[in-house]
């Protein structure tokens, strides 16, 4: 008896604790924001460009086949002293709560970047709402509303057109980087490490792309496409990075998943297509006479994709001369994109942090002056080992076999 009283006193006061649904959100009455653009305005406010879903018109859209359905997105617009202000003056604009939960895109405008992308990560990592998971990239020579304002084919959210362009063009070609809020405010923190980021361009006008006819022609008039490498130092965009050099940002980072390297043969360019299907990197450091000194190690793996010259494909000594040659080509890449970075003083390898880690009391000593000066003479040694794996049914090309 005494065993059921005392369940039925905790029983209560647990009901008297418990409040339900105390922070429930209808669902008519948000406004879900799938991305967000940050501009500086002429007198220098910050203006936030929301890029916000209408349900019935993406779920129109995909049952009648096309850009029929009407537009799956609209865009709100707002002002402030910073982004929380603007944020919060938004509403006045939004018949619904600006709700951040599925926000999965940030685009800054390249003028913006170019004064500081530092205290723009502040109030987003403060948002309980906000996921630190979703992707950020830079507007070039656009503003973040521009982008924004561009309806796309297939993907009928543009927001939802950009992530996975990016992600895709990261996994199969290797020259553009996806990257997420949490590493972003990661490499504004560190010691030693500089965020890289990647650009964005429109392809054609603003104005033909914010119609819907942008989505019902075959061709469309204007385009999203994911464009070079964004070099940021101390948080503030000082350069850009483009094609195997912006590859060799990937390859020193351990980002390349697969993408395909193409060699010179016997007089004829780009004559081998070489497809990485593997490929991992390696970065030690070290303090050698008073000197940092950094190696980076690279191994692949891949196949022959595609031979335009004769080669006997079953013969050791080409596959070997093979090797070599992709390893240079890879090596020469890598090369060229420590050299972009240490002309504009950003390690965006996060080779400090390698030295950091290897011999933390000569960092200490060096770190305050890291960017400026040693990383820009930093000895960089690069090896690559290569090989190949598979050349496909034939041992010679078929146009040669004869």
């Amino acid at each position: 008896m005494k065993r059921k009283a005392f369940f039925l006193i905790v029983l209560f006061m647990s009901m008297t604790v418990l409040s339900g649904c105390w922070s429930r959100k209808e669902l008519t009455d948000l406004a879900f924001v799938i991305a967000v653009g940050l501009d500086k305005t002429k007198d220098g406010r910050y203006m936030a460009t929301f890029q916000v879903v209408n349900p019935g018109n993406v779920a129109g859209a995909t049952q009648r086949g096309g850009g029929s359905g009407g537009v799956p997105i609209t865009l709100y617009k707002a002002t402030g002293d910073n982004l929380v202000e603007a944020s919060r003056k938004g509403s006045q604009k939004i018949s619904r709560l600006i709700y951040y939960a599925h926000t999965n895109l940030i685009v800054i405008g390249e003028e913006m970047a170019k004064e500081g992308i530092g205290p723009l990560f502040d109030a987003m990592e403060r948002n309980p709402q906000f996921r630190t998971t979703a992707i950020v990239v830079i507007a070039r020579h656009r503003t973040a509303e521009e982008m924004l304002k561009i309806l796309t084919p297939i993907d009928k959210l543009p927001a939802n057109q950009m992530i996975k362009t990016l992600q895709f063009t990261e996994k199969t070609w290797g020259q553009n980087i996806s990257v997420h809020v949490g590493e972003v405010i990661n490499d504004l923190t560190s010691e030693g490490k500089e965020p890289v980021i990647s650009g964005f361009r429109l392809v054609g006008g603003v104005q033909e792309g914010e119609r819907q006819t942008n989505v019902q022609e075959s061709e469309p008039d204007a385009r999203l496409s994911a464009d070079d490498l964004a070099i940021l130092k101390d948080g503030k965009l000082v350069g850009w990075i483009s094609g195997k050099a912006a590859r060799g940002v990937l390859w020193g980072l351990d980002k390349i998943e697969q993408t395909v390297i193409t060699i010179d043969w016997k007089h004829k360019q780009e004559a081998i297509a070489y497809k990485v299907v593997r490929a991992k990197t390696s970065v030690s450091a070290d303090m050698k006479k008073g000197k940092p000194v950094v190696s980076v190690h690279i191994g692949a793996e891949g196949d022959i994709g595609e031979a335009l010259v004769p080669l006997d494909f079953s013969d050791p000594q080409e596959i070997f001369a093979l090797e070599k040659k992709i390893q240079k080509e890879i090596r020469q890449e890598i090369i060229k994109a420590i050299e972009r970075a240490q002309q504009e003083k950003s390690d965006i390898f996060g080779f400090g942090e390698a030295l950091h880690r290897s011999d933390p009391q000569e960092w200490k000593k060096i770190k305050a002056d890291w960017n400026d000066t040693y990383f820009p003479q930093l000895e960089v040694k690069v090896s690559v080992d290569a090989s190949i794996r598979r050349t496909g049914l034939r041992n010679k090309p078929y146009m040669f076999g004869r």
